[in-house]
């Protein structure tokens, strides 16, 4: 099973769905689970699925969000960018050298290092980097982690303004309820700045804690601001 694949699922739920097909993300791996399965053991009989499935799952999911977000953020006169390419590569395009240069972390004499996140979302014209997102299907994967870089970037004056949002299935439904809160949600209420959640299941929302619905219309609105 290719990324590609995903792509074609997740158009499929869009066309029976329409708007709410970020709630079906769950669904749709269900799916691709089985397909990925059946492929995988013609090749590897007696081996583990379940870590083969984890490892297609956690370095594709990141993509799959990108490419629901891309084409709304790109009307907006933004950029989307994978974290994995400005690590990576060694050729980027001048452009992506500003971003990659505009998103360094500072260690002083231990070196400059890029935040661990998934996704960047930046302005074309100003070289500006706006968000930077994290995406995982379980809030106990990265959410720590998530809440450290957000104070890292809060250090500088060059990155401080950059907003850290989190993207999660919430597989276990950390972030439910509002109260009382879970580590989870103590963590993306007090130290992120917005939380998605691609779930049919109701959650108690808050100003930072939302479903997914909400993302363009918040980056609208951060433009806004910022403009």
């Amino acid at each position: 099973m290719m990324y590609e694949d995903l792509e074609k699922l997740y158009d499929e739920m869009k066309n029976e769905f329409g708007e709410d097909a970020y709630k079906h993300i769950s669904e749709l791996l269900a799916r691709a689970k089985i397909i990925h399965k059946k492929e995988w053991i013609k090749t590897h009989p007696n081996g583990d699925h379940e870590q083969s499935w984890r490892a297609f799952k956690g370095k594709n999911l990141e993509k799959l969000i990108q490419y629901i977000i891309a084409d709304e953020v790109e009307e907006l006169g933004l950029r989307v960018v994978n974290c994995n390419l400005l690590e990576h590569s060694e050729n980027l395009p001048k452009e992506l050298n500003i971003i990659k240069r505009n998103l360094m972390i500072d260690y002083g004499k231990n070196g400059k290092y890029l935040p661990d996140a998934d996704i960047v979302i930046y302005d074309p014209n100003t070289y500006k980097v706006l968000v930077l997102i994290s995406v995982k299907s379980s809030m106990r994967e990265r959410i720590t982690e998530t809440g450290y870089w957000k104070l890292k970037l809060l250090e500088n004056k060059n990155t401080r303004n950059i907003k850290v949002y989190f993207v999660t299935l919430d597989e276990e439904e950390a972030l439910t309820r509002k109260y009382p809160e879970s580590k989870g949600r103590a963590i993306v209420e007090s130290d992120l700045d917005e939380t998605y959640v691609l779930t049919e299941e109701d959650i108690e929302e808050s100003d930072k804690v939302k479903p997914f619905s909400y993302f363009i219309e918040d980056l609208k609105e951060l433009l806004e601001n910022e403009y």
